[in-house]
């Protein structure tokens, strides 16, 4: 019992001295870096994590909503100004899903990737997230070409 409490109280005092603190000063680790993406990222326990909600494009001034570039710049520059509202950034963002469907020319994939690079990879953020982009058939809102989910992390 005696042996016990010491083991107890050295444990106490090696959290509280940082000794073992370091264990839990973990990074977050993004693995195999690909062009717009990392095909893995490992948080660590004790992360703080937010998710933002899929969301797309707002419509233009003119009533129409713009190609798959300018909808995926307009999603992505709300989900930045969602972020920074609430003391994240987008540095922070580790998973995205896409959504797409088609337009009038087919599936916009290079245009996605356009608008999506202006955000990701860049000297302002060179963080990249990991990535999913999925056809659809169709979207709840008429107009939209992609919808959007994110997933942010970071170290308290």
């Amino acid at each position: 019992m005696k042996n016990c409490i010491f083991k107890t109280i050295a444990l106490a005092i090696a959290l509280c001295t940082g000794i073992i603190g370091s264990v839990y000063a973990q990074e977050i680790t993004r693995n195999n870096e690909g062009t717009y993406f990392y095909t893995s990222i490992t948080i660590p326990p004790g992360a703080e994590t937010m998710y933002l909600s899929g969301s797309g494009a707002r419509p233009l001034e003119d009533g129409s909503w713009g190609d798959m570039e300018q909808q995926t710049i307009n999603t992505f520059s709300r989900f930045k100004e969602t972020l920074e509202s609430q003391g994240w950034s987008l540095s922070d963002v580790v998973q995205v899903r896409a959504f797409a469907v088609s337009g009038e020319d087919g599936l916009d994939f290079a245009g996605f990737n356009a608008g999506y690079s202006q955000f990701f990879g860049t000297d302002e953020n060179p963080n990249k997230p990991v990535r999913s982009f999925v056809e659809i058939a169709g979207l709840v809102v008429d107009g939209w070409l992609v919808e959007i989910e994110i997933r942010a992390a970071r170290m308290p």
